[in-house]
């Protein structure tokens, strides 16, 4: 019997030695010379087809019998080794992007503070806004005052024997902090919103003007900036080597703090008044998207996506537990969770057809532990927390939530809306109100200790250092209290 499309199935009886052939350049069959469409496809012309003799299709038909045999048997390779690795390559992708198991987090990378340095806000993961503790506490004391030429949003950070601050009057200022006397200015191109970080004799921080900025943290010299075209009011957070901040464009950015040579970058799907915390290797951010973000500080993976209320307020860290302020609660999240593939798409969907009564609930929000609520109007105010506790206000009003129980465990009114994160050290909590004063309260009770009037709103932290708090208000005044 003789094959579809070779000579013999053309014609009857021996082929003609001199019968010339055209070759259909799509199903390889033979058709005999002079004809104008493949009998066979009924595809392409012929007309543009050089002919063949018999010997030649013979040799032709040997020549594709061999090729089909070897496409046949890369066919089988593909199918046998091909299917495995294919799994194979799965499995490690879902290994590196959705677990530890390869390249995890660099666990040695931790934004908190070494003596005499101010590496993120507030100095330490926990957010306590504490440089040292000593035996002396502040009695509510004015030891000195700076005027600067506009209000002032932004946390002093002290380190060694100078105080930093940035002014709404474009200045960042070091000041010295025995005598109060300004020792540098650095005037940049907008407000200076953004608390700065002092790490390795370098001050980092952001402006409105869109740019980020390194100097020397001695006399104010520039090092480097980094522009961004958009208004940076976070504050950075230095960690091995770089250092990391959020902007106005959306993005999470990392640079050598060196160089300021960009590292990575992330865009949320908002702007970003949150300022970073980097704990065991992992970076957490939160963004006006309604998310608090956690990703890889090394390389800048994406971790988590926790979506709840707005975050404007910047996370602390305590035992893998993140807290931030969201809206009207506070929130508790998981540090060490991982959001499974397209689960925010998946849970869309998911709860559509749950509420359809088609499929059954969707499972947890990944990272999600708990949320109290602790105002009436929107919060941004953020967290401070030890083993036990944490400590955070709204409305006009400090609170102590006990980590185990997430209950309010006291509360301390005030008369003003309280907009600015409290301190905490030797078991005092500071807290400014936009009443003007500053408070000092007992961590265990609850109970006032004192409090200082200033002359304005008190819109930032308090920072306390050897035994001394600094504070500063919308009169454009920073006060040292002792």
């Amino acid at each position: 019997m003789t094959a579809r499309g070779t000579p013999e199935s053309n014609q009857p009886g021996r082929m003609d030695k001199d019968q010339l052939w055209l070759i259909c350049p799509i199903c390889k069959n033979a058709n005999p010379s002079g004809t104008l469409h493949c009998k066979f496809c009924w595809g392409p012309s012929l007309y543009a087809v050089e002919p063949i003799s018999t010997a030649e299709l013979e040799a032709f038909k040997e020549s594709y019998r061999a090729k089909q045999k070897k496409l046949g048997l890369l066919r089988n390779l593909i199918v046998y080794l091909g299917a495995p690795l294919l799994i194979f390559g799965g499995i490690v992708f879902w290994m590196y992007n959705f677990t530890d198991l390869i390249l995890a987090p660099p666990a040695h990378m931790n934004s908190s503070s070494f003596p005499g340095e101010s590496a993120m806000f507030r100095y330490n993961v926990e957010r306590s806004g504490s440089t040292s503790v000593t035996a002396v506490n502040p009695t509510g004391v004015l030891q000195w005052s700076f005027k600067t030429n506009d209000s002032i949003l932004t946390s002093p950070v002290v380190v060694n024997d100078t105080v930093y601050c940035g002014s709404n009057d474009y200045n960042m200022y070091a000041i010295d902090i025995a005598t109060g006397q300004k020792k540098w200015q650095y005037t940049t191109g907008s407000w200076v919103e953004s608390t700065p970080a002092v790490v390795n004799g370098i001050i980092y921080f952001g402006s409105n003007d869109g740019k980020f900025y390194a100097l020397d943290a001695a006399t104010g010299s520039k090092i480097w900036i980094f522009d961004t075209a958009h208004a940076i009011k976070t504050a950075p957070a230095v960690a091995d080597g770089i250092v990391y901040f959020g902007c106005f464009d959306k993005c999470v950015y990392a640079l050598d703090a060196l160089t300021g040579a960009q590292i990575w970058k992330y865009q949320t799907g908002s702007y970003i008044l949150s300022s970073p915390v980097v704990s065991g290797g992992v970076l957490y951010i939160g963004s006006n998207d309604n998310s608090c973000y956690a990703f890889n500080a090394g390389d800048g993976r994406f971790r988590l996506k926790l979506s709840y209320k707005e975050v404007s307020s910047s996370p602390a860290v305590n035992n893998n537990v993140v807290y931030f302020t969201s809206e009207r609660y506070l929130v508790a999240m998981d540090g060490k969770a991982r959001n499974w593939p397209l689960e925010t798409g998946i849970r869309y969907w998911w709860g559509r057809f749950y509420f359809a009564r088609i499929l059954p609930p969707p499972p947890p929000i990944t990272g999600g532990l708990w949320a109290t609520r602790i105002s009436f109007k929107n919060t941004t105010t953020t967290p401070v927390c030890d083993e036990d506790s944490i400590y955070t206000t709204g409305d006009s009003k400090v609170y102590r939530v006990d980590a185990a129980t997430h209950k309010i465990t006291w509360t301390f009114y005030t008369d003003g809306f309280m907009s600015a994160a409290p301190g905490l050290a030797n078991g005092i909590v500071y807290a400014g109100s936009e009443d003007g004063k500053l408070y000092a309260i007992g961590a265990v009770d609850g109970n006032q200790l004192w409090n200082f009037q200033t002359g304005g709103k008190i819109l930032a932290g308090p920072t306390y250092a050897k035994g001394v708090v600094y504070v500063a208000a919308d009169d454009g005044v920073l006060y040292a209290i002792k």
